[in-house]
């Protein structure tokens, strides 16, 4: 099964989201939100990459409508988190509650 293999690229990316993660857990260790927060949005990318992927590979099986809702909410979830965590840091409060 040649097609459940992962590129080069794939890897070298997982990997240095994986090394980018254990360094901001490492320098966050204390803070349990913040490690709480690496974390979801490690396992969000990971579902992304992996709906995408099968989204992808899945034309006309029949499953493409519910993949491509999960690629939907992922995405919306990934940029909820990003603008809840960076809104409050650059953004007045009136702004950021828009955001």
């Amino acid at each position: 099964m040649a097609d459940r293999q992962y590129s080069t690229l794939t890897k070298l990316g997982l990997g240095a989201l994986t090394f980018n993660s254990v360094l901001a857990i490492y320098n966050s260790w204390g803070d349990a939100a913040s490690v709480t927060s690496v974390l979801a949005v490690d396992a969000a990318l990971v579902l992304l990459f992996l709906c995408l992927r099968e989204f992808e590979q899945g034309v006309g099986m029949g499953r493409d409508a519910k993949t491509k809702a999960a690629v939907w909410a992922l995405t919306a979830l990934l940029t909820a988190m990003f603008a809840s965590g960076v809104a409050p840091t650059f953004m007045p409060l009136a702004v950021g509650a828009l955001v």
